[in-house]
């Protein structure tokens, strides 16, 4: 493929979740395809500096546009707050990439039994889908 196409592809990356702020959706030591460049919108998963500590990256549902940016929310109900009811919106630059997928790697330590392998195989990659509906939950709080 010429330069030409090479340029039109959103360059794409991995990162890995840290911690159970977006648990169900995404689970300690997952790693995730993500791509830098795409299009956002409301329910979208995505890799975002936080806003306070620009050095960290954090995993994050974008809920909603709001004056001064995303409004983010961690999947875990149960979790830390630490999204935009701690920090307020997310400017866009902060935004960094959207999550397409997310690759469960085999939980160390485990008999590699055919079943076991199966039943990973069958769950380990996975499309990250965007929840349309965050946006009606956010209203509802």
């Amino acid at each position: 493929m010429g330069e030409q196409g090479r340029e039109a592809r959103a360059p794409l990356g991995i990162a890995e979740v840290t911690g159970r702020s977006m648990y169900p959706t995404l689970h300690h030591g997952d790693q995730l395809l993500v791509h830098h460049g795409a299009e956002l919108r409301p329910g979208d998963v995505a890799v975002l500096r936080h806003p306070l500590q620009q050095d960290l990256l954090i995993v994050k549902r974008l809920a909603e546009r709001r004056s001064g940016g995303w409004w983010v929310l961690g999947d875990n109900p149960d979790g830390e707050v630490v999204d935009s009811r701690a920090f307020g919106p997310v400017p866009d630059e902060l935004v960094l990439a959207r999550v397409r997928a997310r690759y469960r790697p085999m939980l160390p330590g485990r008999r590699r039994t055919p079943l076991y392998v199966a039943s990973w195989a069958v769950s380990a990659l996975r499309p990250v889908s965007a929840d349309r509906s965050v946006s009606r939950r956010l209203r509802a709080r």
